[in-house]
């Protein structure tokens, strides 16, 4: 006798990825967007190239442990700049996030950034949202296949240049470009570039909204930067519903202004439909205000069906006044007044800051030791930094205790943003200063510019 057949049901772990054709939108946001693609790229390809001083104004020197930024060169002491502006950043990031959401996402993200000339280009070689979904579904010919390596060609370009871009951030970009065109790069140069390269390539040609979704951790924790009275991109339901088409036997007056065209869903780059609500997958770009608009203009009713508001102005029905005055709410304002007080201090410390450093280090091998009859000696070495771009010669000099001096010559010259390990010894008379540890200071100050001075504390030993 045969067993029953037993029913096998299976559970997908993942769900399949939906092919989304974005839709090109037209309108103020999208024109803000552009400029957004503009001034990012201007300045991201564009500052390796510029010179300050007579070299390359930007330039990560990690080999020398220098970064030059214009006028500015910081050394690895001058960590707590880069930690500052990782705090501005953040509070950045929160202050408008409270104030409009996902305004980095929408405009200025690198992933959104990059997705857009890569759809750009897509669309200038594939055509518009229906000849690309065609060109996709039909079968490989010698006109897909030209149109496909195309595209694929011209955004490996782009990846290529982003990344040989990169790397002139970090290696002097006109060297940089002399090794490429010898063949002459390193390994690490090769591979930081094909590497960067290859990151865009996939992220803004192929991942796209992937990234936004699911690898971008922004979008699980923003809902808890949001509150009330922050502006999301939002549908008005209240006057969209119920929606319908306009067609003849269908009651104008019974239907709300939605005529249900998909145009806010066609143009979304993560394939959303913003009536739904708001959901983690906005990433607030406002492309389907502008494709909203536009409709609303062909068939004669007001805009703003979709657009940006807050949630206490779709439940009050507040007015845009009302809305930018519950803007300055104390959540903003103290937001702003931390964000300005470590921007300006941290200029202030930027600007105001000596071009010169010193380190002391004393020689722990001996604790101080009678070289003549009388006089006690103990070594240091006095790590000397010119963050100045012009030579200096600095005079050392030593305080502290009664008839403390150098017993080394005084005078060291240093070449701009240069670093160099000064030996010094320090004596002091018998019977000057208390037995064990005195407490000194080293002062150097460049000749040709007393106002470049800086003074280091130390130690010095008398033995018991």
């Amino acid at each position: 006798m045969s067993e029953p057949a037993v029913k096998v049901s299976v559970v997908t772990m993942y769900q399949a990825r939906q092919e989304i054709y974005p839709r090109e939108a037209k309108g103020w946001y999208a024109n803000w967007r552009w400029l957004c693609v503009w001034l990012t790229q201007l300045v991201f390809y564009g500052l390796p190239w510029m010179s300050w001083n007579d070299r390359q104004a930007v330039l990560f020197d990690l080999v020398s442990r220098k970064f030059y930024l214009f006028g500015i060169v910081l050394w690895p002491q001058d960590f707590i700049y880069l930690a500052l502006l990782l705090i501005v950043c953040a509070y950045s990031l929160f202050l408008f996030t409270a104030i409009a959401g996902r305004l980095w996402c929408g405009y200025a993200c690198p992933q959104t950034v990059y997705t857009e000339i890569f759809m750009w280009i897509e669309r200038k070689i594939e055509g518009s949202r229906s000849a690309r979904m065609r060109l996709d579904r039909q079968p490989m010919s010698v006109d897909k296949f030209v149109r496909k390596s195309s595209k694929h060609l011209a955004w490996a370009a782009v990846a290529l240049w982003t990344g040989f871009t990169f790397v002139g951030y970090f290696t002097p970009i006109h060297t940089l470009a002399g090794k490429v065109a010898n063949l002459g790069l390193g390994p690490w140069e090769w591979f930081w570039i094909l590497f960067y390269a290859f990151a865009t390539y996939g992220n803004a040609g192929w991942m796209r909204e992937q990234v936004c979704k699911y690898m971008c951790p922004y979008a699980r924790f923003q809902s808890s930067m949001f509150d009330k009275d922050t502006l999301t991109v939002t549908y008005d339901a209240k006057r969209g519903e119920p929606r319908g088409a306009r067609t003849r036997k269908a009651d104008a007056s019974a239907l709300g202004s939605c005529i249900d065209c998909s145009m806010c869903v066609q143009v979304c780059p993560t394939g959303i439909d913003i009536r739904d609500g708001l959901q983690s997958d906005c990433i607030g770009c406002a492309a389907c205000i502008d494709a909203c608009d536009s409709v609303m203009d062909k068939i004669g009713a007001p805009r703003g069906l979709v657009r940006y508001s807050t949630e206490n102005a779709m439940e009050k029905g507040l007015s845009a006044r009302d809305i930018r005055r519950r803007a300055m709410r104390p959540r903003i304002l103290i937001y702003s007044a931390i964000l300005a007080l470590i921007v300006l201090s941290s200029f202030g410390s930027l600007l105001g800051r000596t071009p010169v450093k010193m380190d002391v280090i004393r020689d722990r091998g001996a604790m101080g030791r009678e070289v003549e009859e009388g006089i006690i000696e103990n070594v240091y070495r006095l790590q000397i930094m010119n963050t100045d771009e012009q030579p200096h010669r600095f005079r050392i000099s030593v305080a502290g205790i009664d008839g403390i001096a150098l017993a080394t010559p005084v005078m060291v010259e240093l070449e701009g943003t240069a670093s160099r390990g000064v030996p010094v010894r320090v004596r002091v008379p018998h019977g000057k200063g208390e037995k064990g540890s005195n407490k000194i200071q080293f002062e150097l100050v460049a000749v040709d510019d007393e106002r470049l001075q800086v003074t280091e504390k130390a130690v010095f030993f008398v033995p018991r």
